[in-house]
């Protein structure tokens, strides 16, 4: 029920927020440690979005998540929220092939450039985790 409709929304919206990301530089492969805690809470695209002072445009809603973009002075983002952990963990598996590099919250991923992932993790917390590499040799 839910989770073929999940995935179905994820090839759709991915490879929209992969092209956004651009190439990303290399982090030692993985998330950094420490910054999601036991104290995290789900938080949804609108509280992001008010967070980070941006207004949310190219709104998409389906029955796991809703996703929107922000622009901002700290950069441009796709901010996703889902409905249940498992959601995101299967959006993740199918979103990490297409590259791109994802701030990783509580039921929320938001999907930038390094340096603005930088900047949002100081402000929301979270991991940044990278997709896989489409760079040759």
């Amino acid at each position: 029920m839910g989770l073929p409709h999940l995935l179905k929304v994820a090839l759709v919206a991915v490879p929209a927020v992969a092209l956004m990301a651009g190439c990303s530089e290399k982090m030692n492969n993985g998330a950094h440690a420490g910054h999601d805690g036991p104290e995290a809470k789900a938080a949804t695209i609108e509280q992001i979005a008010s967070q980070t002072g941006c207004t949310l445009s190219g709104r998409r809603n389906a029955e796991e998540l809703r996703q929107g973009a922000c622009q901002t002075g700290t950069g441009r983002y796709t901010v996703v929220d889902f409905t249940t952990e498992q959601g995101q963990k299967s959006w993740l598996d199918e979103a990490k092939p297409w590259g791109g590099t994802y701030l990783v919250g509580k039921r929320w991923v938001i999907v930038s450039t390094v340096p603005t992932l930088e900047t949002l993790r100081q402000q929301l917390g979270g991991d940044i985790v990278n997709g896989s590499s489409h760079h040759g040799g």
